[in-house]
């Protein structure tokens, strides 16, 4: 793709972002997304198909964009510390889940589940499915190291996900952005949920 169309395209991102994030999915035309971005209606079609295909687009990208803000772990050295190395990681997925543009989108996806299923499919295999699978190695790695015992990394990483995710998630999403933790809440609720998660997976429970 030329570097014009490619521009045209993040143009038409923005904008769409913009417009869904600000007054919701329905009042938004693609009219309205190229009169803002100052390309042809025709263009966005080609670029995009419809409507629907470029929010799907939308919620791809922008999950994507969160995940890759969280830094993948690198391989677990049995002489450091289990804890602090699962903390690092939840932190940082705990912060990209509470941005605002992210919990925005997600209430967007959740008001078209039922005429769209396919993005709240896209939104979930992008960011909760893929965000457990990583974690699920880490918990895997640190078990094989005997830092933790466990049986089913896949189940404990679910967890664990749960114990951090599901109290700020629901404020957030149910709330609004007046409900996002801050960063010391952030860093105090992943701790609290790592108390929980050593006292059923930690070694002599620590």
């Amino acid at each position: 793709m030329r570097p014009s169309s490619l521009q045209k395209r993040e143009a038409a991102l923005l904008a769409a972002e913009r417009q869904f994030l600000s007054t919701g999915y329905e009042s938004v035309t693609m009219d309205s997304i190229a009169k803002e971005c100052g390309v042809a209606k025709q263009t966005l079609y080609s670029h995009f198909g419809s409507k629907r295909a470029l929010f799907l687009e939308l919620v791809t990208a922008k999950t994507v964009a969160a995940r890759r803000a969280v830094p993948t772990p690198p391989a677990f050295d049995p002489a450091a510390d289990a804890r602090a190395t699962l903390r690092a990681l939840l932190i940082a997925q705990l912060t990209a889940v509470m941005a605002p543009d992210v919990l925005s989108l997600r209430r967007l996806v959740i008001g078209e589940l039922q005429r769209s299923p396919e993005l709240a499919a896209a939104l979930y295999e992008q960011g909760p499915r893929r965000a457990i699978t990583k974690l699920a190695a880490l918990i895997a790695e640190l078990g094989e190291a005997g830092a933790l015992r466990v049986d089913d990394a896949e189940r404990a990483a679910a967890q664990l996900n749960w114990l951090v995710m599901g109290e700020p998630v629901n404020r957030a999403m149910l709330l609004g952005d007046a409900a996002i933790p801050t960063a010391p809440q952030i860093e105090a609720q992943v701790d609290s949920a790592l108390d929980v998660f050593f006292a059923a997976f930690g070694i002599h429970g620590g």
